[in-house]
């Protein structure tokens, strides 16, 4: 309907390639978001409590969590994505946005924060070493531990085990 938006002088992809793209891209946030819902689920089945995810910051502003718990005495924060195979800009977003949701949490007073940066597709960690180096720094700026898990690492870090086996009846 819209040319214009596939084509252009900083458009160099040809629109079928363009749709196909925007295609895809669109069927992959649905996945990132039914696996917000599926890994809720996983975690409140748990014993995990799922804490309201859409927060207001100081200026009026909001943020939005992927995923917050609380589990006995400590803050579980997960951000999440589907893969790790961001370009240089995308992935400094990325720990830019998870700084900024660290940070806020942190000014609320929580002071037993475990924080991870997840990618559900463990075949792809592009960025695998990028993301260890931010990481580090900010497990050390902020005294808070901070992982970086793919697949299911994160689980493992959990120490919530079998989580994708079927339950046998």
């Amino acid at each position: 309907k819209y040319p214009s938006r596939y084509v252009g002088l900083f458009r160099p992809t040809k629109p079928y390639t363009k749709i196909i793209q925007n295609i895809t891209q669109s069927h992959e946030i649905k996945f990132g978001d039914a696996f917000e819902i599926l890994i809720r689920l996983c975690f409140e089945k748990c014993g995990y409590t799922s804490l309201e995810r859409t927060l207001k910051l100081k200026d009026g502003s909001t943020v939005n969590f992927d995923q917050l718990f609380s589990y006995d005495d400590t803050l579980v924060f997960i951000e999440q994505k589907v893969r790790d195979d961001h370009d240089s800009t995308k992935k400094r977003g990325q720990i830019e946005n998870f700084e900024k949701k660290l940070n806020y949490l942190i000014e609320q007073g929580y002071d037993k924060i475990r924080s991870y940066i997840y990618f559900i597709d463990d075949s792809l960690n592009k960025n695998q070493k990028f993301y260890l180096e931010q990481i580090e720094k900010l497990s050390e700026f902020y005294d808070v531990e901070v992982s970086l898990c793919y697949g299911e690492e994160l689980f493992e870090n959990e120490k919530l085990y079998n989580v994708w086996e079927p339950e046998i009846i």
